[in-house]
């Protein structure tokens, strides 16, 4: 957002940033292993030059490098206030502003306010007794401590999620015993990653030749789209190849029965991986089928009664994707706090816009993620609609635009129907389900190609608009 807007050089802006550097999930998820499971050239922005990308698949670091190019090339550093965190955000009908309450000295009066906080920044911690007493190291993946494990210690790791299947076959190299607490088995195919050979980075680095890939790339993770509408034979490709996979890699037939799901494939986050089951083959490591449920001093107890003394406790449990915690921060029209407006789960118009919130846009919030394609992409999609909404306010001399709350509910009513076919909503506990509600919260129920088509371009029509400063709308 902050590139588009220093290259338009029309608007002043700046970005609030709670942590003292920029690079997000990428910065703060540092645990050994952490990569992407999207191909490197499309989990990139299509309006910079193509990087030099190592692998198929980048890493963590990469992408955190990434980041800090782009903002040292495009110039928004001195834009960015880093270690300032938003702790109040409220809309003021008489100025037309939203007055911005930080950590970093005194308000930021704005006309427009976005939320780009994203939803892998709170980390999630189950809630096990005793958990407070561990006698160990308790660390989260998203909290990563270099210093946590050292070699020889006895691991516990609970979760069987993206982040548990890339730390474990690392922790199982270090570790004098292994073991994982997994309450659900999920879904793994094989990764395939590849480092690039210096002909293709050479290549790859053609402005020309990286567009190709990326849209190539696109079009090729769109297709799975249809597993996801349990199309045949779709679907039993997929799931075939899954749990074929487990079977090539595991050969005790009782861990091969402990990790074999028993929900339809796609409902849970599809995993990627190769050396995450042979990890769970090692003598040395422990595949516990079910939760950890309390902890005694250095005694971890899963839910089948099993015990197990450890000294580190890693938690790879996820985050707080459903209920993003800012928004109990901030207030719209009348004082509405959006976690009030949000308490069933988030809704929006265009996945962008909210009612009761006039000029606040958020990035990468409702029904604006993708379980089998590019984040990226769909951030990319959402900006075209805020700069055009802010091009409109421009040429309009726009006070204030607010989304209706009659296309609020009908947008929300149309997603409810395109996810109701999908996999995500046979019943299986995820994170892209809202458990307050029931509704699919979190991804677009289609393709990103068709969400560029639903909600890239603004469109005024559903948005009550103050023109004069005597509340004049239409």
């Amino acid at each position: 957002m902050a590139t588009q807007l220093m290259r338009r050089g029309r608007e002043s802006f700046v970005v609030l940033e709670r942590a003292d550097a920029v690079g997000g999930t990428w910065r703060d998820n540092v645990y050994p292993g952490i990569a992407c499971d999207i191909p490197a050239h499309l989990y990139s922005f299509s309006f910079r030059p193509p990087a030099d990308w190592a692998t198929l698949f980048p890493r963590g670091a990469e992408i955190r490098d990434y980041l800090q190019r782009t903002v040292d090339e495009e110039g928004v550093a001195p834009f960015i206030r880093l270690g300032c965190e938003v702790l109040d955000a409220r809309w003021d009908a008489e100025s037309a502003r939203w007055s911005v309450t930080t950590t970093g000295g005194g308000p930021v009066r704005a006309r427009m306010l976005v939320l780009a906080v994203g939803r892998l920044s709170e980390p999630h911690s189950p809630q096990v007794e005793g958990l407070d007493g561990f006698s160990g190291t308790v660390v989260h993946t998203a909290r990563w401590d270099p210093g946590a494990v050292s070699g020889g210690e006895r691991i516990g790791v609970v979760g069987s999620g993206a982040s548990a299947v890339q730390i474990i076959p690392h922790l199982a190299e270090l570790a004098e015993e292994l073991v994982v607490f997994a309450r659900t088995p999920a879904y793994v195919v094989p990764r395939r990653d590849r480092a690039f050979s210096a002909e293709e980075r050479a290549r790859l680095r053609d402005v020309g030749a990286a567009k190709e890939l990326r849209e190539q790339l696109l079009l090729d993770a769109d297709r799975a789209f249809a597993q996801r509408l349990r199309l045949v034979p779709d679907i039993d490709q997929i799931r075939d190849l899954a749990l074929g996979h487990l079977r090539d890699q595991v050969a005790n037939p009782i861990l091969r029965q402990y990790l074999t799901p028993d929900y339809e494939i796609g409902c849970k986050r599809i995993l990627l991986s190769d050396d995450y089951y042979p990890a769970l083959g090692r003598p040395n490591v422990v595949y516990e089928p079910s939760a950890l449920t309390s902890v005694v001093e250095n005694k971890a107890c899963a839910a089948n009664g099993a015990t197990h003394d450890l000294d580190v406790l890693v938690l790879a449990t996820g985050f707080e994707a459903t209920r993003p915690p800012v928004a109990v921060r901030v207030r719209g029209r009348d004082g509405k706090v959006l976690d009030d407006h949000w308490s069933k789960g988030m809704v929006s118009y265009a996945s962008t816009t909210v009612a009761g919130f006039p000029n606040m846009f958020v990035i990468d919030g409702p029904n604006a993620a993708l379980g089998h394609n590019s984040a990226i992409y769909m951030i990319e999609t959402q900006l075209d609609y805020v700069l055009g909404a802010l091009d409109y306010v421009a040429a309009e001399s726009v006070l204030s635009l607010e989304v209706s709350a009659e296309a609020e509910a009908a947008y929300t009513a149309e997603i409810d129907e395109r996810s109701a076919p999908t996999v995500w909503l046979t019943g299986c506990n995820s994170w892209y389900v809202d458990p307050r509600s029931g509704r699919l919260t979190l991804l677009w129920p289609g393709t990103a190609v068709s969400f560029r088509e639903r909600n890239g371009t603004f469109d005024p029509a559903p948005y009550v608009v103050c023109v004069d400063g005597a509340g004049g709308v239409r």
